[in-house]
């Protein structure tokens, strides 16, 4: 019997690891099932799951020309939709957007006024004057980290050699 992708097979749990448990197949063949395909919900620790030498069902997922088998349980049980077999996603608006309309922020700009101190405003004014003060307060700004760390350096004093 050969393998076919999107086919459900029966398997026998032969080794487990951190990021999955491997199943050997019919025809001498071993697939491995990723932690996050063993269950619907979140699995920690596999170890918690599945047991070497344990029978399961597994649905193949992708066989790669290298002889690579990927596995999945949580897709070959009864109760898993899948999205391959006539269900449909539900599309779902993305919560506050509107994609028709484009996003408005309802925060007033911040400025800046020294010592970790945030003043909110409206911005008002156009780009350039924008640009404008905040070229003034960001040189206002490194006038007074250069006068800071002069007086810690020694001031202006000429260099010692």
């Amino acid at each position: 019997m050969a393998l076919e992708e999107g086919a459900k097979v029966s398997g026998t749990v032969s080794g487990i690891t951190n990021f999955g448990a491997f199943i050997d197949l019919a025809d001498n063949k071993t697939g491995l099932v990723h932690i996050s395909q063993v269950s619907d919900k979140f699995v920690k620790d596999i170890h918690d799951v599945l047991a070497v030498g344990d029978k399961v069902m597994v649905k193949v997922m992708k066989i790669e020309g290298n002889g690579k088998i990927a596995l999945s349980m949580k897709q070959a049980s009864p109760t898993a939709p899948s999205r391959h077999e006539g269900h449909s996603q539900v599309e779902r608006p993305i919560r506050g957007h509107d994609r028709k309309e484009p996003r408005k922020f309802s925060r007033p700009a911040r400025t800046y006024s020294g010592r970790g101190n945030f003043n909110h405003r409206k911005s008002s004014g156009d780009f350039n004057d924008m640009l404008s003060s905040y070229l003034k307060e960001s040189e206002s700004r490194l006038s007074t980290l250069k006068r800071q760390t002069d007086g810690k350096r020694g001031g202006r004093g000429g260099r010692r050699s």
